[in-house]
């Protein structure tokens, strides 16, 4: 089985060495003359690379699994017969290897002349030219000319063997002359396909099934017909099961399949290394450009989190950034009815500042508040939770990450005494069983899902608890061991029963729960689970999943050996979501899988910032590090650091606000980089609330749901034009980067010093790293981080301090934060939400891989050719109950309102389910979601809303009315001559 690939190189090192770094004993060798030490098992290749000598390869790289394909890496090793490839060939103690002898020459440069004798000699308006191994190698070898006629070749459609064909002849179709020839695939939006380049080095293909897992390529045919395929003879780039992640464009060594930006754009000339600003795993990249023009983006090698990888929105959506939609000029106006005015920043600023001051003058300082941005910088969120409590003096700061993880912070902090995950992702390739539970790593962290599913090839064993089908139970090469579909809001259910399998069959592990956790209370949870009201017979006519294969999941995680938990947004956005996740902490207590490598509990966050959002301070009880604002040392902190006084009063919540807002108590709002119109549940009562107050300040790049209701409009900056940290799912702090200037003038930090100090402060920050600094000062995980240190390390896992100067890639190693691990009784309790004769099924919602959260940003690019609009999911059985066909308009309907959408028809969802995402506004899913919410955070019941479906003509009314306040409220006056 191939080894788990992570790059090993020196900081900043960006060489191809070829072949994967190993680990073992040292050896050393002589390379022409150069004594090295390389570990046991590494090539011959790469300890040359190691000895400052490349030897020219054009089927080798250093994330892939040597091949020895293309020959060109030969070499000669005294002592043995011919001339091995030196990918394939490991290292011995005191070999003796030469790469540049004369016989090596002549047969490299052979190789690479039958290479060039069937590729067109288009260099100069390649859009490879430049950036071409095969290019580089040629001239490696000293290949000064081809002897070959022209005869049999995959580039000429005429059949004579032309080198030189007009871009119209290239696009001939296939029935020419010449069989072989295959014209371009264009039909990917992001990069095309040219067989004609193509050198069937494979590098494409290994790809695809090494790194990405996706097993979309194939070689087809055999000797000179051998060609890429990307599916069947039917199928192109687009239709197959490629997914658009760019590690085929990556791997390949010619212009086969290139970037449709480097064709229209040029080769980059310089790069900045940034973090990704879409999901919580946090990718790093290479920003390649020409000048100031982003010309494609490139997964970095030593991104820790990525390990050099990318999926289709982190590598290719990134062109939102220069969108036509984006708002440059502030905006205001007296009325959400009028239309918007342009303006400049300092009337803009003027205009919020006076409106913000005047309703506290009115109303009181509790009259207004903020909302965070988990898209945001920590040094971004810090500020805006700075500005409630240090401008407005208030505790009213709230955020998106509430909606999603807040049960995450409660739960994991009453259990292990923190509010984060445990591992870093690197511990997938120790792990030996996974259970992914409410979590669809497919489609909503796709780089990690890839590692994932490369240990999983590797023999890991998989258990799946969701109510859906998805991807990661069944794919190519990939298949859970058990599949738990249970009936959405049921998992305290569940993951109590196989608590109960573990106890009651003494499965624990009896020696750590003794040594790591509160052994009374571990006595009191035993005698709990142990009831017979929790097996997984007693409760198998509530989950819907078969009691045996419950119990079998349950002793394969607590048999199987190291076993880590994954989570997401199904366990979290529950009634019982805080509940759940302490019954998660419960099972990896039970049976010692905390605390080492390859186990733990790991929440995978949805949103690049999420965990940063929490980090610094964004709910109204907790001042940043999570330290509750009630404590006086604490404020004390906060106090002599800021020079105001910190109101002691937690404020409100996102639903507080709205309440409050409809009941006339609170009239004012800033939101930065957050959409609570389209996010946020039971849309009607968002927009009630948000219709009520009196000064909406939106600050984003572009004109959201919200700020149909918005009064002040301030244009936000890109993550391309801002310098910060974000902080992913594995508490890692990775650096962001200014790649450009910001297009509105200003990053967003700095608009909230400028909003702050038009209302009084004085602020004088004066870059974002100052911001850091600060945190470090107040905030004890924080204490060892600045942007010094980040630029030495690359990035580091908090809690970063004197205790931990590298970091904590793995929490509570030898003790819980809390000192002992407490099991917490779960017991399980329904939800208010409840099924019926007017509203039969069970809506559960979640996200797809080509789409981002509200979409903002991702329907702004060409991903939409993949989604153009939410889908409902709907068993055939219930689709035939109601007379409703794939592909039709169907009326889905709650208690709380009611949209339309078209319908197709799939297994993935049991009978009683339906499914959809809610990217797009046109669909507002969020319209019959309801207010319920987790007991513990507020964090709202997204996954559990019962509705009828029936079948439709079309958008409802509301629909339509919504679309039309939306237009009349974007209106823009014309700017003034």
């Amino acid at each position: 089985m191939k080894d788990f690939i992570i790059p090993q190189f020196p900081p900043g090192d960006d060489r191809d060495m070829g072949t994967p770094a190993k680990t073992g004993a040292p050896v050393t060798l002589t390379v022409d003359g150069f004594p090295v030490t390389v570990p046991e098992g590494t090539s011959v290749m790469r300890a040359a690379a190691e000895a400052g000598i490349m030897v020219p390869k054009l089927c080798a790289s250093d994330n892939l699994e040597a091949f020895g394909s293309c020959r060109l890496c030969v070499v000669e090793i005294e002592g043995r017969r011919g001339t091995p490839a030196s990918c394939t060939t490991p290292v011995q103690e005191g070999m003796v290897v030469h790469t540049q002898t004369s016989k090596i020459k002549r047969l490299r440069k052979g190789v690479m002349e039958l290479y060039i004798s069937d590729h067109p000699l288009d260099c100069l308006t390649c859009a490879a030219n430049g950036d071409c191994e095969l290019q580089d190698a040629a001239g490696q070898v000293g290949l000064r000319d081809v002897r070959y006629t022209p005869g049999d070749n995959h580039f000429d459609p005429s059949g004579t063997g032309a080198r030189s064909q007009s871009e119209a002849r290239l696009r001939m179709p296939v029935d020419h002359a010449n069989p072989r020839y295959v014209p371009k695939d264009e039909s990917n939006p992001y990069f095309t396909f040219d067989p004609s380049k193509c050198i069937v080095c494979s590098r494409c293909v290994r790809a695809c099934e090494e790194v990405q897992g996706t097993f979309a390529l194939t070689i087809e045919g055999r000797g000179f017909d051998s060609k890429v395929s990307a599916g069947t003879a039917a199928d192109d780039f687009l239709t197959s099961d490629c997914v658009s992640c760019g590690a085929c464009v990556q791997a390949c060594p010619t212009a086969t399949l290139q970037e449709k930006s480097v064709i229209e754009l040029g080769t980059p000339e310089r790069s900045v290394i940034t973090t990704c600003a879409y999901c919580g795993v946090g990718c790093s990249f290479k920003a390649e450009l020409n000048g100031d023009q982003l010309v494609r983006m490139v997964p970095y090698k030593h991104g820790k989190a990525n390990r050099g990888h990318s999926c289709v929105k982190g590598r290719f959506a990134y062109g939102y950034a220069n969108h036509k939609d984006r708002i440059l000029k502030p905006m205001i106006r007296e009325n959400i009815e009028d239309p918007w005015r342009e303006v400049e920043w300092d009337e803009a600023l003027k205009f919020a500042a006076d409106r913000m001051k005047g309703l506290q003058d009115k109303h009181g300082r509790r009259s207004i508040g903020v909302i965070t941005s988990s898209r945001c910088t920590n040094e971004e969120t810090y500020l805006v939770q700075k500005l409630a409590r240090g401008v407005f003096l208030n505790n009213n700061t709230d955020t998106c990450a509430r909606v999603c993880h807040s049960p995450t912070g409660y739960g994991l902090g009453k259990t292990f005494g923190t509010s984060a995950g445990t591992q870093d992702f690197d511990s997938v390739e120790k792990t030996d069983v996974v259970v992914i539970i409410g979590a669809n790593p497919t489609d909503g962290h796709p780089v990690f899902a890839s590692r994932l599913k490369k240990r999983l090839r590797q023999g890991a064993k998989l258990i799946v608890v969701d109510p859906r089908r998805t991807d990661i139970v069944r794919s190519a090469h990939v298949e859970a061991a058990h599949h738990l579909p249970l009936r959405p809001g049921t998992n305290v259910a569940v993951v109590t029963a196989m608590a109960h399998v573990i106890v009651t069959e003494g499965l624990m592990d009896e020696g750590y729960i003794r040594e790591r956790c509160d052994w009374d209370e571990f006595q009191h949870y035993a005698e709990f689970v142990s009831q017979d009201r929790h097996s997984p017979e007693a409760v198998e006519a509530l989950t819907q999943v078969p009691a045996k294969d419950l119990r079998e999941a349950a002793r394969l995680y607590a048999t199987g050996g190291n076993g880590a938990i994954y989570y997401g947004l199904g366990v979290t956005e529950h009634s019982q979501g805080s509940t759940t996740v302490m019954g998660i902490a419960n099972l990896a207590m039970l049976t010692g899988n905390v605390g080492r490598e390859g186990v733990g509990v790991n929440p995978l966050r949805g949103q690049n910032n999420v965990q940063g959002s929490c980090d610094m301070g964004s709910f109204p009880h907790e001042l940043p590090g999570y330290r509750h604002v009630k404590l006086p040392d604490v404020r004390a902190i906060f106090e002599k650091a800021w020079g105001v006084e910190i109101d002691p009063e937690p404020g409100l919540r996102i639903p507080n606000m709205l309440d409050a807002a409809v009941e006339g108590t609170f009239k004012g709002l800033y939101c930065q980089g957050e959409d609570i119109l389209q996010s946020d549940p039971d849309t009607h009562h968002v927009a009630a609330g948000l219709k009520a107050m009196e000064c909406v300040i939106v600050h984003d790049l572009f004109l959201n749901e919200t700020a149909n209701y918005a009064h002040v409009f301030l244009p936000g900056s890109s993550f391309l034009e801002k310098e910060g940290t974000f902080t992913n799912a594995e508490r890692r702090i990775n650096r962001v980067r200014k790649v450009m200037a910001p297009l509105n003038g200003y990053e967003d930090w700095e608009v909230t010093q400028l909003l702050a100090n038009a209302m009084g402060a004085s602020w004088h920050y004066t870059h974002a790293s100052q911001i850091m600094d600060e945190i470090a000062a107040t905030t004890p995980s924080f204490s060892g981080v600045s942007f010094d240190m980040l630029e030495e390390k690359g990035s580091v896992q908090w809690p970063c301090n004197e205790d931990a100067p590298d970091g904590t890639p793995t929490m509570h190693v030898d003790h819980f934060v809390s000192g002992k691990g407490h099991f917490i009784v779960t017991e399980y309790l329904a939800t208010d939400e409840r099924t019926g004769p007017r509203f039969p099924l069970l809506l559960t919602t979640g996200r797809i891989l080509s789409q981002y959260n509200v979409g903002a940003q991702t329907r702004r690019t060409e991903n939409v050719i993949w989604h153009p609009e939410d889908i409902l999911e709907i068993h055939p059985h219930d689709a035939e109950q109601r007379g409703v066909n794939e592909g039709d308009w169907v009326r889905l309907a709650s208690r709380s309102g009611e949209t339309t959408l078209r319908a197709t028809l799939t297994d993935r969802v049991a009978p009683g389910v339906v499914y959809t995402t809610f990217h797009h506004p046109a669909t507002q899913a969020n319209v019959v979601t309801t207010d319920f919410s987790d007991w513990a955070t507020n964090c709202p019941e997204y996954k559990v809303t019962a509705v009828q479906i029936s079948p439709s003509n079309g958008p409802t009314d509301w629909q339509e009315s919504y679309d039309a306040q939306a237009q009349q409220s974007r209106r823009i006056l014309p700017a003034a001559e």
